[in-house]
């Protein structure tokens, strides 16, 4: 339960950001559904690939690298998914850090809910 729950506020999430950034666009909410499903795939997947073949640059960069390889996540979905749009590296790196933010707030309030 606890889940589906999750997958349901980064579609809240996806939806949110398609609504205030420009150059991003989700055509219906199943899409943003199937997209907070394949981010977190990816995430779940290809991202520590990503993490450890890239580490001597990412070390030399002090971990700024990281937010290209969630742009590199985010692009993935983009080619992955027909209803999901980002257009650039630019956006793609602002979708990603503004996506981490808001399921990090929409998380801990799911967290606070379940203590009261």
């Amino acid at each position: 339960m606890k889940l589906i729950l999750r997958v349901l506020l980064s579609a809240l999430a996806v939806v949110i950001l398609s609504k205030i950034l420009p150059h991003v666009s989700v055509d219906s909410y199943m899409t943003a559904v199937i997209v907070a499903i394949v981010l977190s795939l990816l995430n779940f997947i290809v991202k520590p690939i990503l993490v450890i073949l890239t580490l001597p640059v990412t070390v030399l960069t002090l971990g700024l690298f990281l937010l290209i390889i969630n742009a590199i996540i985010i692009f993935l979905a983009d080619n992955l998914i027909d209803g999901f749009n980002v257009d650039g590296i630019f956006w793609a790196i602002i979708f990603s850090l503004l996506l981490s933010f808001l399921q990090s707030i929409l998380f801990s309030l799911l967290k606070e809910d379940k203590k009261s």
